[in-house]
């Protein structure tokens, strides 16, 4: 790398990368903080596990539907605009769930809490691509994405001290925990529309000959998409590499969600407090979050992606079938950790597969179709787990969520990948 590359790299990713792990931080943390809501809301409202995990995954249906259109408003409208309502929508939102009173209300606020937030994290990976070249998308999108583990090794602790609350100021625990959990998003919205630069050419913090190699360089890749991708929103939309995609990025959610969703009743029903079932849960999202990065910069060295996503997949596979099999709480720990090796090291390699050949005028709607079909999974997990949990045991929801993942892995490799998809074409410079 030139020193010129290496300088204006380093200022993109120290301005832009730390404060998207935040938002989506806090993004993730208010989309799953229900999951350890869900013993004493349910003993207090009298939801069955059929009923919870539908509540917990119907926020899923409101993604698919309104993913792409969120995404095609932020490429018109800009990053920083769009972000920022999406942020302040949600945590007004997030809040109301600590109000409801029933199945019904829980459901509609799951629901909107879908549409609020649709659009952000395919938001965030269309402008990752609008500012670091292929070269440095799976580390840095790793780097993004390590907030999902994180946001559960940090907040699973903090959701389990505020569920203590019980009887301050009338308040149960549990609704306290909406309501402080929101906080955060309604005051990051402001912070995003004055700091986030919507595109390379308005970066004044960078010096013209940086900002200039960077146009250049993401021309050139540009240049390598246009002429293997779909050039118009519809037809990235219908590509059959999109759709299939989407069916992998499912096969994933179904188990991450699935199990994500239940696992504080199932580390809580091994005989522990609030506080230490906080601790134990988020072990798994500590292992993930040292995968992610670790699995995502050997992509990135090795310039390999096809079996950077399939081993992950093949450890999901192990670690819940053995979860299943597990004896002692102990063991089943261990083998879901061993899960969450799989459910978080693939996630940044899984998005260097549609962003190596959407072309710049369909990515926006591309990766909100992979990602809106693929956030199915984060309905259908929960919905069978508490389903089969209910009716057939844990047993039963733990060997669904393996199959799942063994079906994404089938289909990565099948499709295969090209690596020359995320080589720039040389002599292609961007237009003044």
């Amino acid at each position: 790398m030139s020193e010129l590359e290496t300088r204006t790299m380093s200022k993109v990713s120290w301005r832009l990368v730390p404060f998207l792990m935040l938002c989506y931080f806090i993004a993730y943390l208010d989309r799953v903080n229900v999951s350890f809501a869900g013993g004493p809301m349910s003993k207090a409202l009298g939801f069955s596990p059929t009923v919870f995990g539908g509540a917990a995954g119907i926020f899923f249906i409101a993604y698919f539907f309104f993913e792409v259109p969120s995404n095609m408003a932020l490429d018109k409208v800009g990053a920083r605009l769009w972000i920022a309502r999406i942020m302040f929508t949600w945590g007004l939102v997030a809040g109301a769930q600590a109000f409801v009173q029933g199945q019904t209300s829980l459901y509609a606020v799951r629901l909107l809490l879908g549409v609020a937030e649709a659009g952000f994290f395919p938001g965030i990976i269309f402008f990752l691509t609008l500012w670091f070249p292929a070269a440095y998308r799976a580390r840095i999108i790793g780097l993004f994405m390590f907030a999902i583990p994180i946001s559960t090794v940090i907040g699973a602790p903090i959701s389990g001290a505020l569920l203590n609350l019980d009887g301050w100021m009338g308040l149960q625990g549990w609704q306290w925990m909406f309501v402080i959990e929101a906080v955060p998003a309604l005051l990051l919205s402001f912070v995003v529309y004055f700091y986030l630069t919507d595109r390379p050419p308005n970066a004044l913090w960078l010096d013209p000959e940086e900002r200039q190699w960077l146009r250049d360089r993401l021309a050139a890749e540009a240049a390598t998409r246009e002429q293997h991708g779909a050039a118009s929103w519809l037809k990235s939309m219908l590509d059959p590499r999109v759709i299939a995609l989407g069916f992998v990025y499912m096969a994933l959610n179904i188990p991450q969600y699935g199990l994500s969703f239940f696992l504080p009743q199932i580390v809580k029903a091994f005989g522990l407090t609030n506080v230490q079932a906080g601790v134990v849960t988020a072990l798994p999202y500590a292992v993930g979050a040292v995968g992610m990065i670790l699995w995502s910069r050997h992509s990135d060295a090795t310039k390999e992606r096809m079996w950077h996503t399939i081993i992950p997949f093949i450890a999901m596979v192990v670690g819940l079938l053995a979860a299943a099999y597990s004896p002692t709480p102990t063991l089943k720990m261990v083998s879901i950790c061993i899960a969450g090796f799989g459910f978080f090291a693939v996630l940044p390699v899984f998005w260097t597969l549609p962003t190596a050949f959407l072309s710049i005028s369909g990515a926006a709607a591309g990766i909100a179709s992979v990602n809106s079909i693929g956030n199915l999974g984060g309905f259908f997990g929960p919905q069978m787990f508490g389903y089969l949990k209910q009716h057939n045991g844990e047993f039963a929801s733990l060997v669904f969520l393996a199959a799942s993942a063994v079906v994404g892995a089938i289909i990565v490799y099948v499709m295969g990948h090209n690596p020359a998809l995320e080589r720039p074409t040389e002599g292609v410079r961007a237009a003044e």
